[in-house]
């Protein structure tokens, strides 16, 4: 990624930064995103608009039709001069028309002609913004349907639920995945809604009032650009849009981190339900060689964490001073390439790392059974109720038996085949019964049947 803004000393440290840092970030590199925040593809927009305009104004009897063939023809740029340029003037866009200018000529004159520098920049950035946000909906429904793929997959796994971290009752692990699968359906909205909101140019002047152009200049503009003219604007796109987009980054990177701190939890030795893959060759630890780490869900989790500060700074540029200020531009030439890119990064490498990922069924299984029936107590509570007992008593009556399974590690089962008070309401049938792993899957797999069909998976 390429720092997308003047070349000031700000630009300078954060582009040596970005190439320590996205060097060690392996080979699913978001190259075409990238691509979209470099200065030549930043440049190249601006000359599109550029031209867009010109070409609109002729459509509009202001140009001659000969004056534009030959801007057609001649428009080009050179990134390094107009950096070099730029050191003299400290502004990027008089700097990039200069350049343009000396291989244009004297019909340059029609260029830029009633527009100010926000109306190229502001129109430029939506359209890098659109244009990122489309790549990133279609890596979201990459996620969704190897998503969907492992939901089914693990339809009827049996996997102990936990609430607190405490063993609760039995859910699966297809449940598990439907429920992200579910997230990353309104994420996928979300997204989509970020992309309309942001896909909006604006060529209206120096404060938005179209005191040298017209608003039929500015829609046909941004028809040739496939954006929508902003129904009104101050010098800025106003930023509030920019603050939504930034939110919804950060929406699907806090998404990404939950499924992500889940899978770290279940790759804990305790735990050890499911492990992200570990390929030939791959070393866990300097000095410990049995290590096998979940480094990519720990990655993704840190990442998030950036993508979320940005959207606090998107946020803090909403408000500026009167028809415009610059407070916004220096936050934007960061944030946006840093976290378009970075959750392009983060949807690519979970949905590989979830394609590949080792579950244990066997492991689910014994965790399931390690918690000496207790989480059958609330099944017991509604059969003692259904014979009649108040919920309080019958509340009483389980958790007394549960406490001691906690204490002496003895079977819940057990317990309760020696407590006399339940044994009046419960006998040794009703309890094996309401044990059996027949009863608990069977009625399981109904509610799981129930919930996939909702979903409709």
């Amino acid at each position: 990624m390429v720092f997308h803004g003047s070349g000031d000393y700000i630009a300078k440290c954060y582009e040596n930064l970005l190439k320590r840092i996205y060097p060690v970030i392996p080979r699913y590199s978001p190259k075409e995103i990238s691509a979209i925040w470099t200065e030549e593809a930043k440049f190249q927009r601006w000359l599109q608009l550029e031209i867009a305009a010109v070409e609109a104004r002729m459509e509009a009897g202001l140009v001659p039709p000969e004056a534009l063939a030959t801007i057609k023809q001649k428009a080009s740029f050179n990134v390094d001069e107009i950096l070099e340029i730029e050191k003299e003037t400290k502004h990027d866009v008089i700097a990039f028309l200069t350049n343009v200018a000396n291989n244009v000529g004297p019909d340059s004159r029609y260029i830029h002609e009633g527009l100010t520098s926000s109306d190229v920049v502001d129109t430029c950035l939506a359209m890098q913004m659109r244009d990122a946000g489309k790549i990133l909906v279609a890596d979201i429904e990459q996620l969704i349907e190897v998503l969907a793929k492992r939901a089914v997959e693990f339809k009827y796994t049996i996997e102990m639920g936990r609430t607190h971290g405490i063993h609760a009752e039995p859910t699966t692990f297809g449940l598990k995945l439907l429920l992200w699968h579910q997230e990353m359906l309104r994420n996928l909205e979300r997204m989509k809604r970020a992309v309309a909101i942001i896909s909006v140019g604006k060529i209206s002047g120096a404060v938005g009032t179209y005191q040298h152009l017209s608003p039929d200049i500015e829609a046909a503009v941004c028809h040739k650009l496939a954006l929508e003219p902003s129904t009104i604007s101050t010098q800025i796109l106003q930023r509030d849009r920019h603050a939504e987009y930034a939110t919804t980054l950060a929406i699907i990177a806090s998404s990404i981190e939950k499924f992500s701190v889940e899978l770290r939890h279940l790759q804990r030795t305790e735990v050890r339900e499911a492990e992200e893959f570990f390929s030939k060759g791959q070393k866990g630890s300097s000095a410990m060689p049995h290590k096998r780490n979940p480094i990519t869900f720990e990655r993704l989790t840190g990442l998030a964490r950036v993508v979320r500060s940005n959207s606090i700074a998107a946020m803090e540029n909403v408000a500026l001073w009167h028809e415009r200020d610059i407070s916004h531009s220096s936050v934007e030439r960061i944030i946006m390439p840093d976290s378009t890119t970075a959750l392009c990064y983060m949807l690519r490498t979970f949905s590989e790392a979830l394609d590949t990922l080792l579950v244990y069924p066997e492991r689910m299984e014994e965790n399931f059974n390690s918690s000496y029936g207790l989480t059958t107590s609330q099944t017991i509570l509604l059969a003692l109720t259904a014979k009649g007992l108040t919920r309080e008593d019958a509340y009483k009556l389980v958790q007394r038996n549960a406490m001691e399974s906690w204490s002496t590690k003895v079977h819940l089962r057990d317990l309760l085949l020696k407590d006399e008070e339940l044994l009046n309401y419960l006998n040794a049938d009703d309890i094996a019964r309401l044990f059996s792993t027949e009863t608990i899957l069977g009625r399981l797999k109904k509610s799981v049947d129930i919930i996939f069909e909702r979903n409709q998976l």
